[in-house]
């Protein structure tokens, strides 16, 4: 790999500690520490991306094998980590930052640019009392799941690699008191960049507002060319409004796909609108809008499947507040987000016309969209095979074909009730405008046909622990065509006996 190609350009602009101590600590006045990764004497490389490394300017692995656990690296590579703050589960948290997160730098090529972060490298002074460590099951789980979202075309992180550290870590996977030990392994991801809302809600929380200012001009000129930052008075209000245009695409895409964070805190939400963090969450198998697969996250729920929207706004309003000293107008702000909740909704109709290959909303859609809802949630059908069994000529759909989205046996009034709302489908969909053809491709290029269900993140994990990576591998082929039914044996409900099964129903944030 061309590691020369690594630049630290963040920790040269803005202001930092570079003790090196690694205690874990409050750093004020600084926006991240430098630190010193753990050793590993054991690794072994798992999987390369190869085809990632090459676009971000990296190139071919070569003899680089140790970089990729961040042990023995280059002078170029000055390692840290950021701090931030953040709303956990609503409530304040302070000053939290990158625990299981080590920032080797960015790397520019043309007009982009990518960071690199490892995770599960070592402790850093905002891991809390923690290690600093991950596992070999959360790090699949991250792979996998962040390689899918990009295929799926959902805004996301990526993985560039993923590799065992040859150590033991002790996890308490449902916080019972009852810790195992692990296989420690570390993943690297990419981003153009891995900024959160946390971050600017920081400098906010302690009134460092010329640092805020810096910071928030630096990502504008990066990552929002739209912006107009030149002698525009209004670049702060346009640039929030673009942080919600960007956040509203990827909680859209996240309803359209059944994918639920499982955490969405202000600090696990990235400032560019991509999905960030993948711990606890889920691709939904039976509908289900209270669905959570975070046991954190009970009894209340905050953040279930069909609180996401409501919750993104939340978060964007903890932003306004946090970015409010560099606009001074509370109105302004309040409008935007007014109209991200409208817009938020105009969004979701249109999402769900397509998934039903509708040319266009109509106004009785809304009381149709609602009475699917509802079937939805009271017979829990599967949501990503109930819409594959609808991608077919309206006249030949069946109800023996749902048979495959059932997870319990439905009584005659319930077939009866889906029945009925298929012939309503078929009524609907003869008002389109387009061809039944044209309706049928943009079904299908909106529904996917592969979702990386947790029972099979759950039977990968299950193997890779004894060695065996064969499921991983054919689960890593699988995604890169998640439109495509090239593995049925993979485009099936949930099987009952996983039903709560812990790790793979049932997940923490240590996931």
């Amino acid at each position: 790999m061309n590691l020369k190609s690594i630049t630290n350009n963040f920790t040269k602009l803005f202001p930092g500690d570079f003790s090196g101590n690694l205690m874990q600590r409050q750093t004020p006045d600084v926006l991240f520490s430098t630190i010193e990764p753990a050793d590993f004497d054991r690794t072994e490389l798992i999987y390369f991306n190869e085809e990632l490394s090459i676009e971000i300017g990296l190139g071919k692995l070569d003899n680089d094998e140790n970089f990729l656990v961040a042990q023995n690296l280059p002078n170029n590579v000055k390692t840290y980590a950021t701090a931030y703050a953040g709303h956990q589960f609503g409530n304040w948290a302070g000053q939290l930052g990158d625990g299981r997160a080590i920032y080797a730098g960015e790397i520019f090529r043309e007009d982009h640019q990518t960071e690199i972060q490892w995770k599960g490298a070592g402790a850093t002074p905002y891991s809390r009392h923690a290690d600093g460590r991950a596992v070999l099951r959360s790090s699949i789980r991250e792979y996998l799941m962040s390689e899918a979202m990009f295929h799926l075309g959902v805004p996301t992180t990526r993985a560039l690699s993923l590799s065992k550290t040859g150590e033991d870590v002790i996890r308490d996977i449902q916080y019972s008191g009852n810790p195992q030990k692990e296989q420690g392994a570390v993943v690297v991801r990419t981003a153009e960049s891995f900024l959160r809302f946390g971050h600017f809600e920081l400098l906010s929380a302690r009134k460092q507002t010329d640092l805020l200012k810096q910071l928030s001009d630096y990502t504008i000129e990066k990552f929002y060319p739209e912006i107009n930052s030149e002698n525009n008075p209004n670049q702060y209000i346009d640039w929030f409004q673009a942080i919600c245009n960007r956040t509203l695409k990827m909680i859209i895409d996240w309803y359209r796909i059944g994918f639920v964070h499982g955490v969405m805190n202000t600090d696990n939400m990235s400032i560019l609108g991509l999905t960030i963090d993948y711990g606890p969450y889920s691709m939904m198998d039976g509908y289900d809008l209270e669905f959570t697969p975070n046991t954190t996250d009970l009894p209340g729920k905050r953040y279930a499947f069909g609180k996401q929207g409501q919750i993104s706004h939340w978060n964007l309003a903890a932003l306004a507040n946090a970015i409010f000293p560099l606009i001074n107008n509370s109105e302004i702000l309040e409008k935007i987000l007014d109209d991200y909740g409208k817009r938020f909704w105009t969004e979701h109709d249109k999402m769900l016309a397509d998934k039903f290959g509708f040319d266009e909303v109509l106004p009785e859609d809304e009381r149709f969209f609602t009475e699917w809802q509802q079937l939805m949630q009271d017979l829990n059908l599967d949501h990503t095979l109930f819409f594959q069994n609808l991608e077919k000529p309206a006249s030949e759909i069946k109800i023996d074909d749902f048979s495959n989205s059932f997870y319990r046996d439905l009584n005659e009034n319930e077939l009866k009730r889906l029945s009925n709302f298929i012939e309503k489908y078929q009524e609907r969909k003869l008002k389109n405008k387009i061809s039944e053809t044209a309706a049928l491709e943009l079904m299908s290029k909106t529904n996917p046909k592969f979702i990386l269900r947790n029972y099979l993140l759950f039977e990968a994990i299950q193997e890779a622990e004894k060695g065996n990576y064969e499921l991983f591998f054919k689960l890593k082929e699988a995604l890169q065509d998640p439109y495509e039914n090239r593995f049925p044996e993979f485009n099936q409900k949930r099987p009952s006996k996983y039903d709560n099964q812990t790790g793979c129903s049932q997940l923490s944030c240590s996931s």
